[in-house]
């Protein structure tokens, strides 16, 4: 560049501009803002209702740090107080109430209990519906009777029911009648000791008569109405009419039979 150019330059940048300069806004304005300002307040709106909403559930709920509502988080466990209702499966490993309170377990249908192994089998299942309390397997318990002015009653529609204890097994009826029936053999059995009746009436119905034949018969004897008890080798019990003497060997025929 040369001088020439150099002095004029520099003279055309020292002489004032006589063009007005051109300003532009910066920002939001005109309908852009009044929709940020709309979204803004809605967004506070929606965060009050949140909290508004969450501090009454808490309030509700009664949400405090040891749990919820009737749940305490002890150190030995879940504690739940008074009334609460289960819309899933219940896993637990124990269940206890309070000493000085019944534990409660009520459904619409039937409440099912079941016992798992460490596989995941089913080891015992307790079932309460309408007609009672229905066991997959065993039980075992101290006690078992009746609500008040109802009856007791233990089944076991398609296997056997065995009732057995170390010292021995109580039944008693305290003020009703206590029956035992079965549809093939009812077994009584003492290995060490006796089985003993004790009533002011012991009755055996439908027992087998034998037929016995009097030495001197008579057309005109009156209708038997006495009877011998006797037994057979494989304990049977079978009726006799009763003689002068005994009279179970001459009706022991029925013995084959059995």
């Amino acid at each position: 560049m040369t001088r020439e150019q150099y002095i004029l330059a520099t003279q055309q940048n020292s002489l004032p501009r006589t063009e007005n300069p051109q300003f532009y806004p910066v920002g939001i304005y005109g309908w852009r803002k009044r929709c940020l300002y709309f979204f803004v307040l809605l967004l506070l709106v929606t965060m009050i209702v949140n909290l508004a909403m969450t501090i009454w559930i808490l309030k509700v709920m009664n949400f405090t740090v040891d749990g919820m509502g009737n749940l305490r988080v002890t150190k030995k466990g879940i504690r739940l107080e008074g009334i609460s209702e289960f819309l899933l499966p219940l896993y637990v490993k124990e269940i206890n109430s309070r000493k000085d309170s019944p534990l409660v377990l009520q459904s619409d249908r039937n409440v099912t209990v079941n016992a798992r192994n460490h596989m995941g089998q089913l080891t015992g299942q307790l079932t309460v519906g309408t007609e009672g309390a229905v066991f997959g397997h065993s039980v075992e318990t101290p006690h078992i009777r009746a609500e008040p002015s109802q009856d007791l009653k233990l089944e076991s529609p398609t296997r056997s029911l065995v009732m057995e204890a170390p010292r021995g097994v109580q039944v008693n009826a305290a003020a009703g009648d206590l029956k035992a029936t079965c549809r093939k053999e009812l077994h009584l059995q003492s290995t060490e000791g006796e089985i003993f009746l004790n009533a002011d009436t012991i009755r055996l119905g439908n027992l087998p008569v034998g037929s016995f034949s009097s030495s001197s018969p008579s057309s005109s004897a009156p209708r038997q109405t006495i009877y011998e008890l006797c037994a057979c080798p494989n304990g049977k019990l079978y009726l006799s009419p009763a003689g002068a003497g005994s009279t179970c060997q001459s009706s022991s025929n029925i013995c084959l039979w059995s």
